[in-house]
C-alpha cells in the first residue's frame, strides 16, 4: 500500500492503486477520543476526499484497543459551556461531511466505540466490528444524551424501539450482539477486520463509480421522504447514469461476456 501523508498527526491516510483509501485514527494513548485536533482533521480530510477523483472507497479505522472512546473528557473539563456547544456543532458538521461523502464509506470498528465514537461510525455507510469488542451510546450515564447524530442515525438504522432500548439503558453491546441488533453489517475476529473491509471495498470497485454515487444519493435522500418522493429521487438519480460512457461499457461487457472496464465517465 502506498502512503500519502497529510499534515495531521492524529489521522493517517493510505491509498492503494485501485482507489481504496484507508484513514486510521491515531490517538491510542487517549483511546482515540475526539478532541479538537481530531475533529478538524476528519472534517478537512473528508472535504478533500470529496474532491479527489482517485479515491473510490474509504475505510475508516483506528490504532490501539479502541476505535474511539467518544469525546475527550480531559479536554472537555477545561471547556466552558459555550465552548462545549460549539464543539457539538463541530461534531455535527464533521459527521455530516462523513455521511455526505459521495463515495462509499466502511467503518472498521477495531475496538471500543462509545458515545461520539459510535456516532462517527454511524455516519459511515457500512460498519464492520471486531466481534470481541464492545460498542454503545453511553451518554445517559454521563447525564447527557447522544448529541452528534446518535438519536437520529441509530433510530433510522435499527428502528425507534431498538434505539430507545440501547440509548435509555446505555447498553454496551459486544460485536456479535451489535450484528444481531442490525447496528453493524458484520462482526469478525479482530485479525480479519481490515481484510474483510478490503474485501467488501474490492467488491464495490467492480461497480461503476457514477452509478455508485447515484445509488448512495438515492438511498440516503430517499430514506428521508415518503415513498412517492423517494421514487422520484430514484428516477432522477437513474437519469444521471443514462448518458454515461460507463453505462454503454456495461452493456457491451454484458454482451461480450467479459468484465466491464469502468472509467467514471
Amino acid at each position: 500500500m502506498g502512503s500519502t501523508n497529510l499534515a495531521y498527526d492524529v489521522l493517517k491516510r493510505e491509498q492503494d492503486a485501485q482507489g481504496i483509501c484507508t484513514l486510521t485514527v491515531d490517538r491510542p494513548e487517549s483511546m482515540n477520543a475526539l478532541n479538537g485536533e481530531l475533529v478538524d482533521a476528519l472534517w478537512e480530510t473528508f472535504y478533500e476526499l470529496r474532491h479527489d477523483d482517485s479515491v473510490r472507497v474509504v475505510i475508516l479505522t483506528a490504532t490501539g484497543r479502541a476505535f474511539c472512546a467518544g469525546a475527550d473528557l480531559a479536554e472537555r473539563r477545561t471547556m466552558s459551556e459555550a465552548q462545549v456547544r460549539k464543539r457539538i456543532d463541530d461534531y455535527h458538521q464533521c459527521f455530516n461531511a462523513v455521511a455526505e461523502l459521495p463515495k462509499p464509506t466502511i467503518c472498521a470498528i477495531n475496538g471500543y466505540a462509545f458515545g461520539g465514537g459510535l456516532e462517527l461510525a454511524l455516519a459511515c455507510d457500512l460498519r464492520l466490528v471486531d466481534e470481541a469488542t464492545k460498542i454503545g451510546l453511553t451518554e445517559l450515564r454521563l447525564g447527557i444524551i447522544p448529541g452528534a447524530g446518535g438519536t437520529q442515525r441509530l433510530t433510522r438504522l435499527v428502528g425507534a424501539a431498538r434505539a430507545k432500548e440501547l440509548i435509555f439503558t446505555a447498553r454496551r453491546l459486544t460485536g456479535t450482539e451489535a450484528r444481531d441488533y442490525g447496528l453493524v453489517n458484520d462482526a469478525v475476529p479482530g485479525d480479519r477486520l481490515l481484510e474483510r473491509a478490503r474485501e467488501i471495498a474490492g467488491e464495490m470497485l467492480l461497480s461503476a463509480p457514477i452509478a455508485l454515487k447515484q445509488a448512495k444519493l438515492a438511498i440516503d435522500t430517499g430514506a428521508q421522504v415518503d415513498l412517492h418522493s423517494g421514487l422520484a429521487l430514484e428516477s432522477a438519480a437513474y437519469a444521471v447514469t443514462l448518458p454515461t460512457e460507463d453505462r454503454l461499457e456495461g452493456l457491451a461487457a454484458f454482451k461480450e461476456k467479459r468484465a466491464p472496464n469502468f472509467k467514471g465517465k
